[in-house]
C-alpha cells in the first residue's frame, strides 16, 4: 500500500471559543490509534485545542478536559478513548518510563502529547502533528501536518 501524502493545513483562530471549534473539527476526523503531537510555548493554546479534540472524539465534554500538567496524563473514555499527555515537567527517561505509555500504546486510543520533544518512545502508530503560534492576544496559527491515513476531513 503506497504511503499517503501529506496534508498540511494552517489557519488562525481569534478566541477561545474559535480554538475549541477547530479541535472539535480535528477530534471529529481522528480514527485510532493515532498519536498527536501538540507543539508550541507555554500559552500558545495547546489545552484549549485539546479540549475540542477530545469533545469531537467523543471522550469528553469539553468543560471536563483539564491540563494535566501536574498529573501528566489524563484519560477520557467515549466513543473514543483518548489520552491528554503533558511531557512539560518530565525531566529524563526515568521520569518518562513512570507514566506508563508503554502500555497506553498497547491500546485503540487516541494519545495527545504536548511538549512532545520530551517523547523517548517509538511507535509504528500515524502521527499528526499540530504546531500552535501566539499570534497576539487571541489570534493562534494552527498548523496541522498528517500523513492522511489519519485524520478525516479538513481543519
Amino acid at each position: 500500500m503506497p504511503s499517503a501524502a501529506v496534508g498540511r493545513r494552517e489557519i488562525e483562530t481569534h478566541s477561545s471559543e474559535e480554538t475549541i471549534a477547530r479541535g472539535r473539527e480535528i477530534g471529529a476526523g481522528l480514527r485510532a490509534p493515532v498519536l498527536v503531537l501538540l507543539s508550541g510555548d507555554l500559552g500558545s493554546g495547546k489545552t484549549t485545542l485539546t479540549k475540542g479534540i477530545a469533545a469531537g472524539a467523543g471522550a469528553a465534554r469539553e468543560d471536563d478536559v483539564t491540563s494535566p500538567t501536574f498529573t501528566l496524563v489524563h484519560k477520557y473514555q467515549g466513543r473514543e478513548r483518548v489520552y491528554h499527555v503533558d511531557l512539560y515537567r518530565v525531566g529524563d527517561f526515568h521520569d518518562l518510563e513512570t507514566l506508563g505509555l508503554e502500555d497506553i500504546f498497547s491500546e485503540h486510543a487516541i494519545v495527545i502529547v504536548e511538549w512532545p520533544d520530551r517523547l523517548k518512545l517509538r511507535t509504528n502508530w500515524p502521527v499528526v502533528r499540530i504546531g500552535l503560534e501566539h499570534i497576539s492576544e487571541d489570534v493562534r496559527r494552527i498548523v496541522m501536518e498528517d500523513g492522511g491515513e489519519s485524520v478525516r476531513g479538513s481543519i
